[in-house]
């Protein structure tokens, strides 16, 4: 009932902050300006509920914390450290409840097969509460307890979300609120398995076990709800995109985009869940701190796509199509795997004019992301100032292609807030079979 409470104050408070701009308006205050402190107010409150909340609350505020870099600045900044520690952090179950959760996986034994157990939680999110220990062998681990009753939390959060969707619409206009929803809510079961979880992490650790530049800790041990893998050091992403150096942000921007598309070549999967807190920047053994160079450590594999044949083949055809400015051949294969429903008429010109300004970084060798151009392709996209936007209305977006768009998009706000230089070309080419960058 609290929970639920808590949430219901969304929309109250948006219903108020409407009277008040409407007032305003009447007595003759510019609609632009009442409409930006009205998306002000509304973020403001949006990310501190948000963030007083675990299960679904927390988990939809980080999904929605990677669309922050296509925010006009005006409002990104204010709360800009408020999504941080909303990726970060969130309110400590008690120690009590920790030890019962551990009782209940590993038996009222547990403590035997730890040197110590950390009490206070080393960092919460939103299905679970990691605390530091060291194991029987001496090694440091991280120990991921499950909340209870985090499934339930989940399901209620999201659908009560979904009542007030429209609420969304005014923090970031023209995103499809409810499509993330249901799609979050369709990944419950599998990141509340942490069985499934240790097994797609033991497959991440041994695909990359030779990759220099990519460390996945080891799992140690899994049993009911809690999970415990080897701990890893280092600075997390959140950190890096408010503070981190220019060589910093590069490079974990180039290690990002390399690991989220090099998954499914690797081991058949795609880490589905890219917010800044699961990716660390790691100094190699020996390195500088700032200097370099690093690793990039990757945290929480419960949510993962599975592609056992690699990244479709169709993406990477398409994307060389469009780039020779092919507008055939792009709505030929775009139709063929389902992007246009038949009986939908489409203008291949227009369609690629559409589309083009997303290929930019793969037209350079070098390509600088940034906040400015994310919000010039959301404008761009949502039909602010584009007469072909109707376009975008004609595309859909196949099932099978849902997550890889959901992993496409937030990296690419990653990407943006930490404005990242990246040989793009040279990272995604061996990533997507079909792309000849060469041709």
């Amino acid at each position: 009932m609290t929970r639920t409470a808590k949430l219901a104050t969304l929309p109250l408070g948006l219903a108020g902050r409407a009277t008040v701009g409407l007032g305003k308006r009447v007595v003759g205050a510019p609609a632009a300006a009442v409409a930006g402190e009205l998306q002000t107010r509304t973020a403001e409150q949006i990310f501190k509920v948000l963030g007083e909340l675990k299960g679904g609350a927390m988990k939809f505020g980080q999904a929605l914390s990677v669309f922050e870099a296509a925010l006009p600045e005006e409002l990104a900044g204010p709360y800009r450290g408020a999504l941080t520690k909303l990726q970060e952090s969130a309110p400590a179950l008690p120690a009590s409840t920790v030890h019962k959760v551990m009782a209940q996986s590993f038996g009222p034994d547990w403590r035997e097969r730890f040197q110590s157990f950390d009490d206070a939680p080393a960092a919460a999110a939103s299905i679970g509460q990691v605390h530091r220990a060291v194991w029987s062998d001496g090694r440091a681990v991280a120990v991921k307890v499950q909340y209870p009753g985090a499934g339930k939390a989940l399901v209620a959060d999201l659908n009560q979300l979904a009542r007030i969707s429209r609420l969304f619409g005014i923090l970031v206009p023209g995103m499809d609120v409810k499509s993330l929803l249901t799609e979050l809510k369709e990944r419950i079961a599998e990141e509340l398995d942490y069985a499934a979880e240790a097994d797609n992490q033991r497959a991440y650790a041994a695909g990359y076990a030779d990759e220099p530049g990519i460390l996945v800790p080891d799992v140690v041990a899994q049993q009911g709800t809690v999970l415990v893998t080897e701990w890893i050091d280092g600075i997390p992403l959140s950190k890096i995109i408010s503070d981190g150096t220019a060589e910093q942000r590069n490079e974990a921007g180039r290690l990002l985009l390399g690991f989220l598309f090099s998954g499914p070549g690797i081991v058949g999967l795609l880490h589905a869940d890219p917010h800044p807190g699961n990716f660390r920047l790691i100094p190699v053994e020996g390195a500088d701190a700032e200097e370099g160079p690093w690793r990039l450590g990757v945290l929480d594999f419960g949510a993962v796509n599975r592609l056992p044949g690699g990244m479709p083949e169709a993406i990477g055809t398409a994307i060389g199509y469009a780039l020779q400015d092919d507008a055939d051949e792009v709505v030929r294969i775009l139709s063929g795997e389902g992007f246009v429903r038949p009986g939908i008429t489409m203008d291949p010109q227009e369609a690629l004019d559409y589309l083009a300004p997303l290929l930019d970084p793969l037209r350079a060798q070098i390509f600088t992301y940034s906040r400015a151009w994310l919000r010039d392709q959301g404008s761009h996209l949502s039909g602010r100032g584009n007469p072909a936007a109707s376009v975008g209305r004609r595309f859909n977006l196949p099932p099978a292609y849902m997550l890889i768009h959901r992993v496409s998009m937030g990296t690419l706000g990653i990407l943006c807030q930490l404005g990242s230089t990246i040989a793009v070309r040279e990272v995604l080419g061996p990533c997507l079979p079909g792309l000849d960058l060469d041709a």
